[in-house]
């Protein structure tokens, strides 16, 4: 099952089946001859194999993380459908086993990197991005409980050879993509941190030499690791919220990076550096805050559901301040993308819509032909995913209006979901290819022109 199957269409692999023979006989001959074997000549064995899954540099057009390079929710891609024909985009392949659960994807070098429950345990799935065979999986953590629906609901995060994975449980590992090695792996519960209620969504960042979260509790909401050994570098002091589901994302800003997150009640800027804030501004947070803060012209723009509405901060060098409040877009957790100076997402009380930066007033809105969902934009175009039916729209869309240009139901659809889940998983675009979720089925589309 675990075999990599693309492997077989490559001439590299017959020259590394024959290095790997050779460098086998020599370590029997030199077994023979009395030397043994050292711990170093077999990691040049492993190493034969392993060069097959060692390449690191990404992909121009690859998604290696949670709303993508840059965690905007938009791809530079170009050469896209700009219509689909009826029925949708040609599918190229459908993975039905790839568990129970909400874990969005990471492209990498030409995988698809997810999570899904299987049984009692939640596992990290590597995918061939191509034909969608699975080439590995690896256990990350037990079962989340819930009534929405069990499982993983973040996405992984692919630095270099390696991934991270976050348990709904909140445990947090780090594994080598070539052999699947774990490198080292830490729980929230560390860090006293407590499992949100439906558990932890939040996607690890890494920036620099740091993989960075959001444990929250009374030792700091957020924590800085480093990426190689998991060993604490700092935890905030003075920020003490409680963890929601928001991601960090980074913002750079005359020359000096930020950690952005949304708390539950304030939105805060940190100096990677220290863990120190930089900036706390208050926000309304209501039951549950979730959408990802977005980098609009140097400032930041955050939103959540359940009425709390959406804010832009005003962002200087060590201080911020609230510029405007707005109950306009209340966005639950679809997403909002920020492209040619309006912001686009899905408000609880008015629809998918355009929102005008400078003052947080909709410039149109429409709740009757596009329902609630989840957003990503490449091309030109909105991938839009409707939560209850399924039905993947095509948007052509700026401030003046809107024009769907495609549509067709996801199918198939699982009959395992929890009744009061929906389809959740946001859709993602890469190196030509959209790959949409719902619970076990993964199924991926031809959308290059």
């Amino acid at each position: 099952m675990h075999k990599h199957l693309a492997w077989s269409k490559s001439n590299r692999f017959l020259n590394h089946v024959a290095n790997t023979t050779r460098v086998l006989g020599i370590l029997c001959i030199l077994t023979l001859m009395g030397c043994g074997g050292r711990p170093e000549v077999l990691t040049g064995v492993s190493g034969a194999f392993r060069e097959l899954d060692s390449k690191t540099e990404l992909n121009p057009h690859d998604w290696p993380q949670w709303r993508g390079k840059d965690r905007c929710g938009v791809s530079t891609e170009t050469g896209l459908l700009q219509e689909w024909p009826e029925g949708g985009p040609p599918r190229i392949w459908i993975n039905e086993d790839a568990g129970l659960g909400y874990a969005g994807f990471a492209i990498a070098n030409n995988r698809l990197i997810t999570m899904g429950l299987y049984g009692e345990k939640e596992f990290g799935i590597c995918l061939d991005a191509n034909n969608g065979e699975e080439l590995w999986r690896v256990e990350i953590g037990n079962r989340f409980a819930n009534d929405w629906g069990d499982g993983p609901r973040s996405t992984p995060t692919v630095d270099g050879d390696r991934v991270y994975f976050m348990s709904a449980l909140g445990q947090l590992s780090c594994f080598r993509i070539g052999d699947q090695s774990k490198l080292w792996s830490v729980t929230m519960d560390d860090f006293q941190g407590s499992i949100p209620q439906w558990g932890y969504a939040e996607s690890p960042l890494v920036h620099g030499n740091q993989v960075v979260c959001t444990p929250g509790g009374e030792l700091g909401a957020i924590v800085a690791l480093d990426k190689l050994t998991g060993e604490k570098l700092w935890q905030t002091v003075g920020v003490l919220d409680r963890s929601q589901y928001s991601s960090i994302i980074v913002q750079e800003k005359n020359g000096q990076a930020t950690y952005v997150q949304l708390l539950y009640s304030q939105v805060v800027g940190i100096d990677p550096d220290s863990g120190n804030a930089r900036w706390q501004v208050d926000f309304p947070g209501k039951t549950a805050v979730i959408p990802t803060p977005v980098e609009v012209n140097g400032n930041i723009y955050v939103t959540a559901g359940y009425g709390s509405g959406s804010m832009m901060v005003e962002v200087k060098d060590n201080s911020a301040e609230e510029l405007w409040m707005s109950r306009s877009m209340s966005n639950h957790h679809g997403g909002v993308v920020f492209i040619d100076g309006f912001l686009y997402g899905h408000g609880e009380h008015d629809g998918f819509g355009c929102q005008n930066p400078e003052t947080g007033k909709f410039r149109w809105a429409e709740r009757k032909q596009i329902k609630k969902g989840c957003v990503t934009y490449a091309d030109g175009r909105f991938y839009y995913v409707q939560e209850q039916d399924g039905l993947v729209l095509l948007i052509k869309a700026d401030s003046s209006g809107y024009e769907i240009t495609g549509q067709f139901v996801l199918t198939p659809q699982t009959e395992r979901r929890s009744p009061r889940g929906k389809i959740w998983v946001h859709p993602v675009v890469a190196n030509g290819k959209l790959y949409l979720r719902d619970q076990e089925y993964i199924v991926c589309y031809d959308v290059k022109q």
